[in-house]
């Protein structure tokens, strides 16, 4: 399975577009994302982390591998109803209440095992057990030498699918079957990178250390499929997340293409393929169609059905989206990517209600999360109209921990919300990174804050200076991103606040122009609000006015950043102040918060 990213991940979703969707508003008050539970399936299963018996602890990585191949061949049954390594990778391996287990994640059997690798010997032991009657259907011991560990995983599956009277089809056997490559070399790195690549914290270095450990594996064997299509994945990973650029494109169609030559049944081969159309070329249209074409090769992989209701997402099919993130959390009911991911639409429809609950949910079995932490935060200001819980958030938060700079990025935010430049300059002098991502992704220069914070001050000639400061950085990352929409957009802003009126709005269009509404409701909203802005700070007051009465309506026109468009933002945020003596503006702020419009 591709484990999806909380925060980053990838906004993911089953395809049944209504062929006559009716348009409804968000009320706050609509249904929530817990769903009636089905009966749980006699041939559920879920697969618990493996134990690492291994002497050598950096072993750790070679459990974890195994007992993701297994999930990855079960996920090919069909008969099977499969639990994601998202929700079981809380759990202890051999934990000792294997029937709570079970009722949290709704399955009746439990699979454990243990792996111990000694040199080029291992020796792997797997149980399965009906979790309410604690009785042991099936176990076995495969003690080998790593270049006869191949087909482990077939034969581990095959036996719990005959334990549990599940019928593979003849395609199913034949997938099963498949061995990926006899190399074991090329095996152990393979399984290094994808220990890497499903790390929970979406940090750029382990996207790019999994990337050196599949090159390393292909370099040893390169027709092993699997490998190209998980470099595939990770190449659009990073592209999408981190670094848009033309070479990572290449590198992601390349490699998924590569492994459907090889192999062009491959489940992970089409969805490596489909997430390169989505993610790199925004075409929806083939996304959907290698999505399909994964789901039948890997139908008990939940993450290949979030990624077709991601697409639903930003064709604006919102109704057919929540009816998908209900399905797949009364199927998978502890997956945090799932949880996350309907919250954050629930939050693009501004129901606020529905998206607290949601991240409080996520919450619950992410008690760390600093990006939920902070999110929620946000939320409950959009709602209530006070910082004060994203500072109660941002205060939770140990002082070490600040990845990416998202914790500096949001204690600036609302320290200028509050109108005090001394605090939010207090929070870049505590940071030291030079660059700070924000939630929109763009990486923002600290003179580039630094100069919003001289405009909150109120000294522009210094604002002005380190507006210069940052432009080359800014004009950067879309030279090296040239189609990169919302680059456009922030450097448009920059533009705006530099009072190079005809430069900000040739970028604000540009952006506009490159990721229309029409083709993507999500980022396609975003910027337009940050065109919105660059209008309000150029002096365009009446298109500014007319773009965020329009926008008030419009879903996912709202971000955990300073071009976010919800009455909370328009009367808090000192960007808008060149707004706030207009009776037109003065009559939106008055309210109430117009509904939000979706089909």
């Amino acid at each position: 399975m591709f484990i999806l990213l909380i925060g980053a991940v990838i906004w993911h979703f089953s395809h049944q577009a209504s062929t006559r969707p009716k348009t409804v508003a968000a009320t706050g008050t609509g249904p929530s994302i817990s769903a009636v539970a089905p009966a749980i399936s006699e041939k559920s299963i879920a697969v618990l982390p493996f134990e690492n018996l291994s002497s050598d602890k950096e072993n750790a990585f070679f459990a974890q591998g195994i007992q993701d191949e297994i999930i990855t061949t079960l996920s090919k049954i069909s008969g099977l109803r499969v639990i994601s390594r998202t929700s079981t990778e809380r759990y202890k391996s051999a934990p000792e209440n294997l029937p709570e287990i079970a009722r949290e994640l709704r399955v009746a059997n439990i699979l454990e095992g243990s792996v111990q690798k000694s040199g080029h010997r291992v020796h792997i032991n797997v149980q399965l057990i009906q979790a309410d009657t604690d009785a042991h259907l099936w176990a076995q011991s495969y003690d080998r030498e790593l270049i006869d560990i191949f087909g482990v995983e077939a034969e581990v599956a095959k036996s719990i699918a005959d334990s549990l009277r599940a019928t593979l089809s003849p395609q199913e056997k034949a997938r099963v079957e498949t061995k990926a490559t006899n190399n074991p070399d090329a095996y152990v790195l393979y399984l290094r990178g994808r220990t890497y690549q499903t790390r929970p914290d979406n940090f750029l270095q382990d996207f790019q250390s999994a990337a050196q450990f599949y090159e390393q594996a292909i370099a040893l064997d390169p027709n092993f499929a699997p490998a190209h299509a998980r470099h595939s994945a990770t190449a659009s990973q990073i592209y999408h997340w981190f670094e848009p650029t033309e070479a990572l494109k290449q590198k992601a169609r390349t490699e998924a293409e590569q492994s459907l030559r090889l192999q062009p049944d491959l489940g992970e081969g089409h969805l490596a393929l489909g997430l390169y159309y989505y993610y790199e070329e925004a075409n929806y249209e083939k996304a959907l169609s290698e999505f399909d074409l994964a789901a039948r090769a890997l139908p008990n992989d939940g993450d290949v059905g979030l990624f077709i209701a991601a697409v639903q997402r930003r064709q604006g099919q919102m109704t057919d989206a929540i009816a998908a993130y209900k399905k797949a959390e009364a199927i998978d009911p502890r997956n945090q990517v799932t949880l996350y991911d309907a919250s954050q639409t629930y939050f693009g429809l501004r129901d606020w209600q529905n998206a607290l609950r949601g991240m409080d949910r996520v919450l619950v079995l992410a008690p760390d999360s600093v990006n939920v932490k902070i999110q929620r935060g946000y939320i409950e200001f959009f709602w209530k109209g006070s910082p004060t819980p994203i500072k109660a958030a941002l205060d939770s938060i140990p002082a070490n921990i600040d990845p990416d700079g998202i914790v500096t990025f949001a204690r600036w935010d609302v320290s200028l919300m509050d109108r005090d430049p001394a605090a939010a300059e207090n929070a870049l002098a505590a940071c030291r990174l030079e660059t700070i991502t924000s939630q929109t992704g763009v990486p923002l220069p600290k003179t580039y804050l630094q100069a919003c914070i001289d405009l909150v001050r109120g000294d522009n000639a210094r604002a002005q200076q380190n507006f210069e400061a940052a432009r080359p950085a800014l004009e950067k990352t879309v030279a090296d991103s040239p189609q990169g929409a919302v680059r456009h957009a922030q450097l448009g802003l920059l533009y705006a606040f530099m009072e190079r009126k005809e430069d900000a709005l040739r970028e604000a269009d540009r952006a506009v122009e490159l990721l229309p509404v029409s083709r993507d409701i999500i980022e396609g909203a975003i910027v337009q609000a940050f065109q919105a802005l660059v209008f309000a700070r150029t002096g365009e007051i009446d298109k500014a006015i007319s773009q965020v009465e329009r926008l008030l309506t419009t879903p996912f026109a709202v971000d955990y950043s300073f071009e976010s468009i919800t009455l909370s933002d328009l009367r808090t945020r000192w960007e808008w102040d060149p707004l706030r003596n207009d009776p037109r503006f003065q009559k939106i702020l008055a309210g109430p918060e117009p509904k939000t419009t979706y089909k």
